[in-house]
């Protein structure tokens, strides 16, 4: 019944019958049906409250908005809250017979890092011999079976819809990613997590949060929430590490690399065929690659302990397990020995750690070529950082396109140039058509010398004034290297 899925909902007034059967929740106006109870969401472009008539001519029986409409459809009933979109997480969590808390849930945050440390638990525990299912921007998953990820984080209704699958399905644990987006839009509210992970943060979605310190605010607020039940664990590392930490009711454990901290790690030898490290005191060796890794990997086993896993049998699946697809992916031509890697790093922080990376890897004369390219209708103020970094730290770069979505392609390109120094300019040049860019960067490249394609990752399209192109960054490198190769 609507009381049933409206409890804790914080209700201003009611018009109608409260004791109505809801068959779903929509927050599209579009999606309702005899029967739905429709929230009116306000957008960052679209006002839900602009489409209660519609909702209601499609067959919604109830309404919950901020404010109750002037004209009032008689035998509709009306709710008025106080926010609606922390209304459809509680609604939503309510609906589905509160998913979370039949689960183990565990939340990953944080500017990089989210996806792997998500995909590395998923592949951990699947391993360990628990049914799991994996929210994320990759790809979501139930056991095996394979679900096409649209955003990093769900809306309310669809992740609790999600959810309800996966207890059905009997996952025993799932692994989220929580995006700043998700958090601050509620999303997750309602979900009862057993563990919440922060990775880092660093200059990004600032198109969305406006600044850093509204962007760190948000990440925070979800630490705030936490309740004493719950595992916080946080980078004792990262400059707001422990200011995450500061007023959650969860228990509290770090990991570092720099630090004293409950789960301490240091790298032995970082080379590319993996990392050789100590856990807490323990050697073990990694198949994954780099510091950013290595915080990766302590996360992931952080985890596990806390969670009550053992430790031996955790590092020992652990020291087996590959990353998730477009983070620091990479091929090697045949012949030639190019080394090129894919990777997802679209912010300055991500691009400059993957970088560093290859620079401590290189050996002898291989130079590093790099290309990437900024996304539309995004933060434009990292645009010429991502130029900046690029260049520091790359022998030749190829400024390129990335997704420009609704915007113009060289009008990017012109702020990434920006950052380009009159000292850097003789090493890099700029080719919008990112298929061309790459086959350039392929006919500059000399035996055994590193590509680094960054920005799209594991995205299998390029997003050009609202149509999704196929497009794959590590086909068109494959492609390439066939190519070079004859």
């Amino acid at each position: 019944m609507l009381k049933d899925i409206l409890y804790k909902v914080n209700i201003q007034s009611v018009i109608g019958n409260t004791s109505l059967t809801i068959k779903s929740l929509q927050i599209d106006s579009r999606k309702a049906t005899p029967g739905s109870c429709f929230i009116a969401i306000k957008g960052n472009s679209i006002d839900g409250h602009d489409y209660i008539d519609k909702a209601i001519e499609m067959g919604a029986v109830a309404v919950v908005c901020e404010k109750i409409p002037q004209n009032i459809v008689a035998g509709i009933t009306y709710v008025s809250v106080i926010n609606t979109s922390l209304a459809a997480g509680l609604m939503s969590h309510h609906f589905y017979g509160e998913p979370s808390t039949k689960m183990k849930v565990v939340g990953v945050t944080g500017t990089n890092g989210k996806t792997t440390i998500a995909t590395l638990l998923f592949k951990l525990y699947t391993l360990l011999g628990y049914k799991c299912g994996l929210i994320s921007t990759v790809q979501n998953q139930i056991g095996d079976e394979i679900i096409p990820s649209t955003h990093t984080t769900p809306d309310a209704i669809s992740l609790n819809s999600l959810l309800a699958k996966m207890q059905t399905e009997e996952c025993d644990y799932v692994f989220m990613e929580c995006s700043s987006h998700a958090i601050d839009q509620q999303r997750i509210a309602g979900i009862e997590f057993a563990a919440a992970v922060f990775s880092n943060i660093s200059h990004d979605h600032l198109d969305y949060h406006k600044t850093f310190e509204e962007y760190i605010r948000v990440k925070k607020s979800w630490f705030d929430g936490l309740s004493k039940k719950t595992i916080a664990i946080s980078n004792a590392d990262d400059k707001r590490g422990l200011v995450m930490l500061q007023n959650t009711a969860a228990k509290k454990y770090l990991y570092s690399l720099k630090t004293l901290a409950d789960f301490k790690g240091k790298i032995l030898e970082n080379g590319l065929t993996g990392l050789h490290m100590t856990v807490n005191d323990l050697e073990v060796y990694f198949k994954l690659i780099g510091e950013f890794n290595a915080y990766n990997l302590l996360a992931v086993f952080a985890v596990a302990i806390c969670l009550g896993e053992d430790k031996n049998k955790v590092l020992q699946i652990m020291s087996n397990i590959t990353g998730a697809e477009g983070r620091f992916d990479y091929i090697i031509s045949e012949n030639e020995n190019v080394v090129g890697i894919v990777d997802y790093a679209h912010t300055p922080d991500a691009l400059l750690n993957v970088l560093v990376t290859i620079k401590n890897l290189r050996q002898g004369d291989q130079k590093i070529i790099t290309v990437v390219g900024c996304g539309g209708n995004r933060d434009n103020a990292k645009r010429p950082i991502m130029a900046e970094v690029a260049c520091q730290h790359s022998d030749k770069v190829i400024l390129t396109s990335d997704n420009p979505r609704f915007e113009d392609p060289l009008e990017i390109l012109k702020q990434m140039e920006a950052g380009v120094n009159v000292v850097s300019r003789k090493k890099c040049i700029t080719i919008a058509d990112r298929k061309e860019a790459i086959k350039t960067a392929v006919s500059l490249a000399d035996k055994e010398d590193i590509i680094l394609v960054a920005g799209k990752g594991h995205e299998k399209y390029q997003e050009i004034n609202g149509i999704k192109y196929d497009f794959d960054d590590k086909d068109v490198l494959n492609e390439m290297f066939e190519l070079l190769e004859k």
